[in-house]
């Protein structure tokens, strides 16, 4: 750790420099103050020559030289921005060597991979956090304490839609890296559910359908979702990566319903339509940098030694959901998933503010995966 004027500062790696990491996770630390960025860590020269001038970073590493990086002593904390199957390798290589990690979702591919990741972190004592910026932003945990205070009644439905085109060519349109809608924004939608249900599925369904197109050679173009939730409610889910930009979700109560706009958008405003007995309450939330305060929390669970909520084990539910979705898919049948317990959920006493970015930096040897992204 570094201290600066008196207060600690988490020393940071980004691994992988994509379009996400690039254009939301680098630029977002200046709105932190407990945590700084010191490592840069990419196969590609001109990214790392670039960016590391751009933001004032001494070292930089190839994939090749990451233990080097990881063994350095510069570095306290890596977050990882791979692609999907990439992710247990390097958060175990990093927490062998001591250094705390906060990993892109999805965790992992497989459950097992998620596992093996969790050991390694409390076999080093490190922290493990998977990146569920939504569990730190305002109007996601207002809507789950308006579903915990009954103010809709009993939850009954959930309902989202969460689309995009995305460009042929992608990552998220190949096979071997994890691609697919579920991993990538279906995810979102899960794990929506299962923080509004304060809950977890015990059976899935899911079917899948793509327009021929070449770009959906190797992943589904969209899947549509059915979770029962103990209690006999239901949430359903249409997740695309061929339709227009829509992320909304609705939650619907014996006594009203909250409609969320934007709902997953890690930018820009959110909007909240509540309705309790025909009546309607519109509330819009502000834009804030939703990475500044996941590195902002994450930091504190380093310094406090505090144990993050977005775990590693909330990670490995949505995984071990998303298997079975597939699976359902395959077999055309209901899938029983065997419920995990979970200690800790979001609750609105996370909520972390940071001032949006003011400026949309240039991609180097990256993109955008949707042109309205």
């Amino acid at each position: 750790m570094t201290a600066t004027n008196g207060k600690h500062k988490v020393r940071y790696a980004v691994v992988g420099l994509g379009w996400f990491a690039q254009e939301a996770a680098l630029p977002s630390f200046v709105h932190t103050e407990n945590s700084e960025l010191v490592a840069l860590v990419s196969d590609d020269p001109i990214k790392s020559e670039e960016l590391s001038k751009k933001y004032g970073i001494k070292h930089t590493y190839s994939y090749e030289k990451y233990e080097d990086c990881l063994k350095s002593g510069e570095v306290d904390a890596v977050y990882i921005a791979l692609p999907n199957q990439l992710h247990c390798d390097y958060t175990v290589r990093a927490a062998n060597q001591g250094i705390h990690v906060l990993c892109e979702k999805p965790m992992a591919i497989t459950e097992q991979e998620c596992e093996v990741m969790i050991q390694a972190a409390n076999d080093n004592n490190v922290k493990l956090m998977i990146a569920y910026r939504l569990h730190l932003e305002e109007a996601n945990l207002q809507a789950i304490e308006i579903v915990r205070s009954k103010q809709i009644g009993e939850p009954r439905i959930f309902n989202s839609v969460f689309t995009q085109q995305v460009e042929e060519g992608n990552i998220r349109l190949q096979d071997v890296t994890g691609g697919g809608t579920l991993y990538d924004i279906g995810i979102y939608c899960i794990n929506a559910a299962r923080y509004l249900f304060q809950d977890e599925p015990i059976e899935v369904f899911a079917v899948a359908a793509s327009d021929g197109e070449q770009r959906f050679s190797e992943v589904e173009e969209m899947t549509s979702v059915i979770l029962r939730f103990p209690n006999e409610r239901l949430a359903t889910f249409t997740c695309s990566f061929g339709g227009a930009s829509v992320s909304t979700y609705q939650i619907v109560g014996t006594q009203g319903d909250l409609l969320v706009e934007s709902a997953y958008a890690w930018q820009g405003e959110l909007k909240h339509y509540l309705t309790i007995n025909g009546e309607t309450q519109e509330r819009t939330f502000a834009d804030h940098d939703q990475l500044a305060a996941e590195f902002t929390y994450f930091s504190n669970c380093i310094l406090q030694d505090k144990d993050p909520e977005p775990s590693g084990t909330e990670g490995l539910i949505d995984v071990s959901i998303i298997q079975a979705l597939y699976q359902s898919i395959e077999t055309g049948k209901f899938v029983q998933i065997q419920t995990r317990e979970r200690h800790q959920r979001p609750t609105s006493a996370q909520t972390i503010e940071r001032p949006p970015a003011e400026e949309t930096p240039d991609l180097i040897h990256a993109a955008a995966p949707s042109k309205e992204s």
